[in-house]
C-alpha cells in the first residue's frame, strides 16, 4: 500500500508496525524474546517496500526513514528479560531519497550504551532529513504565540556524510 500511495504521488506516507497486543511492539522492558518476532515479521514487508520502489524508480524520489523513538540499554532491566530506553545510543535508517547507500554512520563503544564516533543528535538528523526532502531546516519556521519555531529548534547540522 506504501508503494502504491507513492505512485500516487502521495508526499508522506507513515507506516506503522503493530501486532495487536496489549504490549507495545518495541516497547520490551520486560519481554525482549518478542523482539525477533517483531523483526521477523517487519523484514519481509520492508525489503518488498525498498525493492517495489527501486524497480519503479520511485527509490530516487523517496526518503525512507526506519526507527523508533529510542535505543536500548544494553543490559538486562530489573527481572532480567527487557531493556530500558537508551538515548545515548541507537540506529535508525535510512534508504532512498538522496542517502548514501551501503554506509554505517556514528559508532558506539563495545557495550553499545553510548556514542564514541560522529554522533548524530534527532536534530540533526531531522536537518538532514529536511534537506534531503528539499528544504533548508533554518527557514522552515512556524508561529506559535507570537515566537517563530524551527522544527529542529534552535540547533541542528546537516550530516553531509549521509547524503550521495
Amino acid at each position: 500500500m506504501a508503494r502504491r500511495l507513492a505512485e500516487a504521488g502521495v508526499r508522506f506516507i507513515q507506516v506503522t508496525y503493530s501486532d495487536n497486543s496489549n504490549n507495545p511492539a518495541w516497547d520490551q522492558h520486560s519481554n525482549m524474546p518478542k523482539h525477533a518476532q517483531h523483526a521477523a515479521a517487519v523484514d519481509k514487508p520492508i525489503a518488498g517496500l525498498l525493492a517495489d520502489l527501486k524497480q519503479r524508480g520511485l527509490l530516487d524520489d523517496t526518503l525512507v526513514w526506519w526507527g523508533g523513538e529510542f535505543g536500548r540499554t544494553p543490559y538486562a532491566q530489573e527481572n532480567g528479560t527487557g531493556r530500558d530506553h537508551n538515548p545515548n545510543g541507537f540506529t535508525v535508517w535510512l534508504a532512498g531519497g538522496g542517502v548514501k547507500p551501503g554506509i554505517t554512520y556514528g559508532e558506539t563503544d563495545e557495550f553499545g550504551f553510548n556514542i564514541v564516533k560522529d554522533p548524530v543528535h534527532v536534530h540533526d538528523l531531522h536537518a538532514t532529513m529536511l534537506r534531503l526532502l528539499g528544504f533548508d531546516h533554518t527557514r522552515l519556521t512556524y508561529l506559535d504565540q507570537g515566537r517563530r519555531y524551527r522544527l529542529t529548534d534552535v540547533s541542528g547540522e546537516v550530516v553531509g556524510g549521509l547524503m550521495a
